[in-house]
């Protein structure tokens, strides 16, 4: 299929100027038919505004038009996948949009009375009580509001679990193959970091981790799978290295979706471990949230975890617990992303066990389906079984001049989300794929045909990748200029229509 066709650019004023002098969205009654309402006492004197200049005058239908504009103008997880390895952008199932905002739920003000939200700390109970089962850990605190916060607050709790034991140690080990947020949550919690370099299956080296376990070592910060969605086959043998020589065993937990209902970190030596809510257990996260980072620990780490804690007294009557003289303090304000808590929750209850297992086994088959289909047209730098994504290189199309981004932007041409490109670092020119449980067999052939095309575009006509994309509503911009002199608001001409 051959997309090149001709940009068209149109007047930008004409799509975004649209206010025109008396235009209004509504009418309401004058002041005149109401005079018994004096409306600086209705509002407060002080809520009234001056009328602010060159305040745009839309109707009604030219603002639902404009915003309705936009939102077909961006690529939404309705209207296709994201591949977007690691991040795990999955479809949300409607129905959690609707239990996260009944009323009860929803409109809650978080400083309620416990007598008045019994049912709301039930529901993060439950939660708690299904995460400890899913990673067969022993202890959850909901209050990281993030992947990234969920990992400092793991580095918090086993220093703090350390330091009181009379130990200072002052080095984490994290493999090159960890999720890029791991070694700034080491630096920002006072350890220097050392990097592990994987072997040439893309695994933890061993050998490496022995010469480098010594007693300054706090911790291992694991991956796994890790970035290249390989499981580590020696995960219990890394797991005893670290802990003969006193160290903790901490797991990025954000790549369940490989592991629900098949194997539990708590099993296999993992001490703790933060999960994200908002990639394996269903809420939209694009646009920078909401998310939510809950941390996992063994039954020894659990008075460091954060204040409140809620607890279930004999009565069956839940409340929060202040009285933790171990605890690192509070994470977050009040108790985390609480809408994202209860689309988690409904996503777990949905798919109970069995469910959670298949989604698991999905995610897994559709990661390997794509590895097959495409390893012939891509190079595949590590040929070791993946599990929920796979890491392919642009090695084979670079020989023609055509980068990792030209592949990515050309296919937007074909309708498609990019995957994540330039990482992990380990791989030149990566493609990171994670087509995640939700996709069809038919959308992954989609996305394969489409790959394949590119994979002959650029062989054929590289030149065609390289001004890429051709169909999108903004072309290629110019991305180290995005990055240090953004343009983030429409600001308009002071025109208006007469």
């Amino acid at each position: 299929m051959n997309t090149r066709t001709t940009h068209i650019n149109l007047d930008e004023s004409l799509i975004f100027e649209k206010s025109a002098q008396g235009r209004i969205g509504f009418d309401l009654p004058s002041s005149e038919d109401f005079p018994e309402i004096k409306l600086d006492e209705v509002v407060g004197e002080d809520n009234i505004r001056e009328e602010i200049s060159d305040f745009p005058e839309v109707s009604e239908v030219d603002v639902v038009r404009h915003f309705t504009r936009l939102s077909n103008w961006n690529y939404h997880i309705d209207g296709g996948p994201y591949p977007l390895g690691s991040c795990t952008m999955k479809y949300n199932p409607k129905v959690n949009e609707y239990i996260a905002n009944l009323q009860g739920l929803s409109t809650t003000h978080p400083l309620t009375p416990e007598n008045f939200v019994q049912g709301n700390l039930e529901a993060l109970y439950l939660l708690s009580e299904n995460l400890k089962e899913i990673t067969g850990m022993d202890a959850v605190s909901l209050q990281p509001p993030a992947g990234a916060s969920g990992e400092l607050t793991g580095v918090l709790i086993l220093r703090s679990f350390l330091e009181d034991k009379g130990e200072h140690r002052r080095k984490i080990l994290i493999p090159d193959s960890a999720h890029g947020t791991n070694p700034a949550s080491a630096a920002i919690a006072g350890y220097s970091v050392e990097t592990l370099i994987s072997d040439e299956h893309g695994c933890l080296n061993l050998n490496a981790l022995e010469k480098e376990m010594d007693d300054d070592v706090a911790a291992l910060m694991l991956t796994n799978p890790n970035t290249l969605g390989i499981f580590e086959p020696n995960i219990e043998k890394i797991s005893q290295v670290v802990h003969d020589r006193g160290g903790l065993v901490y797991m990025d937990g954000a790549n369940l979706n490989a592991l629900m209902g098949i194997a539990r970190p708590g099993d296999f030596g993992v001490d703790l471990l933060h999960m994200n809510l908002h990639k394996t257990f269903s809420t939209p996260h694009g646009g920078g949230g909401p998310g939510s980072g809950p941390v996992a620990v063994k039954d020894f780490l659990e008075p460091y975890l954060p204040t409140p804690k809620i607890k279930k007294l004999l009565s069956k009557k839940f409340v929060f617990d202040y009285d933790c003289p171990k605890a690192i303090g509070k994470i977050k304000a009040f108790h985390g992303n609480f809408g994202t808590l209860i689309r988690a929750l409904a996503y777990i209850l949905a798919n109970g066990s069995d469910g959670l297992k298949r989604a698991s086994c999905t995610a897994i088959l559709n990661a390997n389906y794509i590895r097959h289909h495409l390893k012939d047209t891509y190079n595949l730098p590590y040929q070791r079984p993946v599990l929920h994504e796979v890491v392919f290189s642009s090695k084979n199309q670079a020989k023609n001049g055509v980068s990792v981004m030209d592949i990515a932007k050309r296919l937007m041409d074909y309708g498609f989300h990019p995957p994540t490109v330039a990482f992990p670092l380990i791989v030149q020119g990566a493609l990171m794929i994670e087509p995640t449980e939700t996709e069809s067999r038919q959308e992954l052939d989609l996305f394969i045909k489409a790959m394949k095309a590119i994979s002959i575009e650029a062989q054929n006509d590289p030149d065609l990748l390289m001004d890429a994309p051709h169909l999108t509503r903004i072309k290629r911009l110019d991305e180290v200029r995005a990055a240090r002199n953004p343009i983030l608001r429409w600001k308009g001409t002071k025109n208006r229509v007469k």
